[in-house]
């Protein structure tokens, strides 16, 4: 079996919403949770991640790009708190077995306390 389906499944069965993007900021990838956070904005597999953003957004992502290309071991940057929605936010980098930088991602990581009981399963 080839290993990709596991590596989906990882990704699609995620909460928070992922976004892949290749070196030239196409959106190549969207999981089941960015596609409904996004939906307003119609598909976006296919379109440029800076069309989304405004020019400080994407002079931002642009100096993390550099960073990522600078050192194989340059592979996280907290990007920013969103209090709303209880979270922080990362850039991080996408690299091939080569250790060679191939896209990015941006991580949301919730830090709301879980509240559901443990090994609850009905």
């Amino acid at each position: 079996m080839e290993q990709n389906i596991f590596f989906k499944s990882v990704i699609d069965s995620d909460n928070a919403p992922v976004v892949i993007c290749n070196l030239n900021h196409d959106i190549v990838y969207m999981n089941p949770s960015a596609k409904e956070r996004y939906k307003k904005h119609g598909d976006l597999i296919g379109k440029k991640l800076t069309d989304c953003h405004n020019a400080d957004s994407n002079e931002k992502i642009m100096q993390i790009l550099e960073w990522f290309k600078a050192d194989k071991s340059h592979n996280k940057v907290y990007t920013f708190r969103n209090e709303k929605e209880n979270k922080d936010v990362y850039m991080i980098a996408l690299r091939d077995d080569n250790g060679q930088l191939i896209g990015y991602y941006e991580k949301h990581e919730f830090r709301t306390h879980e509240t559901a009981k443990t090994y609850d399963l009905y």
